[in-house]
């Protein structure tokens, strides 16, 4: 399994195609509210196991942070362990700019698996699509490479 930064136009479909099966079909969340006006200025990450998509994710400032958004990986794959590789390799891609500060927006049911990662919740519970989140804080430095 490899995550990587999605640089052609295959890989971009190939992202979209897993957020819209997990989203979309799976998590009843409108097509307009997945695929945003935030889509062209965002990195996005692709998760291949065996040369096909099974996770993705995005990355774009957002002020003076990163934010970490869309992470999904399709439900045959979730046992695997896919969700750290996505995370990881966002995360390696934030450390190679020198942004010290990463956000997300996690589902509840999500913020176990975050906190695994060093995360933390700093907001309240707020709903973004119809599911309910947290807002979740993590500090990239030298000492968590």
């Amino acid at each position: 399994m490899q995550a990587v930064q999605a640089t052609t136009e295959q890989q971009l479909n190939d992202a979209f195609y897993v957020r819209k099966k997990v989203f979309v079909e799976e998590q009843k969340v409108p097509l307009e509210l997945e695929i945003d006006e935030f889509e062209n200025e965002s990195a996005h990450f692709i998760l291949y196991n065996h040369d096909k998509p099974i996770g993705a994710g995005r990355f774009r400032m957002v002020e003076d942070f990163g934010k970490i958004e869309r992470i999904c990986i399709l439900s045959s794959s979730r046992a695997l362990g896919a969700g750290k590789k996505v995370m990881e390799a966002i995360e390696d891609f934030a450390r190679k700019k020198a942004i010290q500060q990463l956000k997300l927006h996690a589902q509840i049911t999500a913020i176990p698996f975050y906190e695994k990662l060093g995360y933390m919740v700093c907001s309240e519970e707020f709903m973004d699509a119809g599911i309910p989140h947290k807002t979740m804080t993590k500090q990239l430095n030298a000492d968590n490479a």
